[in-house]
């Protein structure tokens, strides 16, 4: 689905009310990915969103695998937002 929205004065966009009911959130995160905007859905309760994500097995990463999987991420999010 594709909607043209506008930006109000304010800097405000409204998401339209079938687009939010189908994420089942009324919070986005804005991505600005160079080239395009992106906006993904978030959850309302971040906390209660991560509740229970970490398996037994990823409680077994150690320090620097975690840092090293974090330094990754960051480093792909810095690719996509400079166009490389």
């Amino acid at each position: 689905m594709r909607k043209r929205l506008k930006i109000s004065k304010g800097g405000q966009v409204s998401v339209p009310a079938e687009v939010r009911y189908r994420w089942g959130t009324s919070t986005v995160i804005a991505e600005d990915e160079g080239e395009r905007l992106v906006l993904r859905p978030a959850p309302d309760d971040p906390i209660d969103a991560v509740m229970g994500i970490f398996a037994p097995a990823a409680s077994a990463m150690t320090t620097d695998e975690a840092f090293r999987l974090y330094r990754e991420e960051e480093r792909e999010a810095e690719e996509r937002k400079s166009g490389r």
